[in-house]
């Protein structure tokens, strides 16, 4: 699936595998706590953002399990996790309550949350997408690959390029009456690489037949 693809029912189909992606990996390389992570981060922290309008904010607590979630689900970097861990809670619900009421200025936004000690932009993209999924994507290495090439580049400027990439493709693939979000777009390209990774062959396949191995049921 590339980047540039425009058939809205692929996206769909990576989109929908993102689950069992997420556990294949708990499971192929020993991730156990990756679940319950996953669920944290993608269902019961943007519930919580979302009962806390219209001045919502995130506790260290939470944040060190967002962090925790991060690396996890990529790679592991203790040291970010001791230096979120050890941040003020006052600071750190200030800190993220200007964030979000910056939003839809994501270069305001992400600034703001850089201040706190341990968190770069991509941690920072991470706790604006689960308050809005609809404006600000996760920084995920995957998708950035996807959306931009190759890049490390994990700076703000890199950020708002691979944001408007997201966003605009979001657009386009919720034109024929599907409704995608930048954070969508995200973990549908994080499942088609994990996917791929895993099983070469069916994606492959899907490339070749994909009306036949979108009725095909997953075995993951």
């Amino acid at each position: 699936m590339d980047f540039g693809c425009s058939d809205a029912s692929i996206w769909k189909e990576a989109l929908s595998a993102y689950p069992s992606r997420i556990e294949s990996l708990s499971l192929t390389k020993n991730k156990p706590n990756l679940l319950s992570l996953d669920q944290f981060y993608t269902k019961h922290l943007p519930s919580l953002l979302q009962q806390r309008n219209p001045n919502p904010f995130v506790t260290t607590t939470e944040l060190s399990d967002l962090m925790r979630w991060k690396l996890t689900r990529g790679k592991w970097r203790p040291r970010l996790l001791e230096f979120v861990e050890a941040l003020d809670d006052v600071v750190v619900r200030n800190v993220s309550e200007k964030a979000f009421r910056s939003l839809p200025d994501l270069k305001k936004a992400v600034s703001e949350i850089c201040v706190l000690k341990g968190v770069g932009p991509a941690t920072a993209s991470a706790v604006l997408a689960a308050y809005a999924p609809q404006v600000a994507p996760f920084m995920s290495d995957e998708a950035m690959e996807a959306a931009l090439g190759n890049s490390k580049d994990y700076t703000l400027k890199q950020y708002l390029i691979f944001a408007d990439k997201l966003q605009n493709k979001a657009k386009e693939l919720s034109s024929e009456g599907d409704t995608f979000t930048p954070s969508d777009v995200e973990r549908a390209l994080w499942s088609y690489t994990i996917g791929k990774s895993a099983s070469p062959q069916l994606i492959e396949d899907q490339k070749t037949n994909p009306k036949r191995n979108s009725k095909r049921k997953r075995k993951n």
